[in-house]
């Protein structure tokens, strides 16, 4: 059992007849009335987000996930490929259940697969991945003085602001964990 006071991101629990994750959290302590906490969960199995306030006494059972590292190997239009490293068994999972992945993971690259009972719920990209920029504006000598920023795609289309001295070719080094931010060249 968990408390509504131990929420933290990532903590899952079964509530209201699904299973549900905690995106974020706040731990609210107003001058007049009860403390409580406010919560913006995900539904694992449907994705549904929702915001809810909690009484930080309340009870919750823990939902157990499994993980295990497995290798992306393909897309083939409909599913996503990935494959066990022990037992060399793949995985087709749908463009739902790794979309906030993807962006920023190229074939042959070790994810992190998400399980609740056995059943593949999401994909988790490492935490820094290196990518190389395949089209963005040219860069000037001398263009690092200021934050100014400017567009560039990555090899696996996702799209980020990056300053104005990155070229086409540059190995970037991205943060995947806060939904992909430059962290300088790789």
């Amino acid at each position: 059992m968990i408390n509504a006071s131990d929420f933290r991101n990532g903590v899952t629990f079964e509530w209201d007849n699904g299973i549900w994750t905690v995106v974020s959290f706040l731990h609210v302590k107003p001058g007049k009335g009860a403390a409580f906490v406010r919560t913006k969960l995900k539904n694992i199995v449907t994705g549904a987000v929702i915001e809810r306030t909690f009484n930080p006494t309340e009870k919750f059972t823990r939902a157990y996930i499994e993980t295990k590292e497995m290798e992306y190997l393909y897309n083939d239009g409909e599913f996503y490929y990935f494959m066990d490293q022990e037992t060399f068994e793949q995985l087709p999972l749908t463009h739902d259940q790794v979309e906030d992945a993807i962006p920023f993971v190229k074939e042959n690259t070790t994810v992190t697969v998400r399980f609740f009972k056995g059943s593949a719920f999401s994909v988790q990209a490492p935490n820094f991945v290196e990518l190389e920029v395949t089209d963005t504006e040219p860069g000037f000598k001398g263009d690092t003085a200021t934050n100014t920023f400017k567009p560039a795609t990555l090899e696996t289309g996702f799209v980020l602001q990056v300053p104005l001295f990155i070229n086409v070719g540059d190995k970037l080094k991205i943060d995947t964990r806060d939904g992909g931010s430059y962290l300088g060249r790789a």
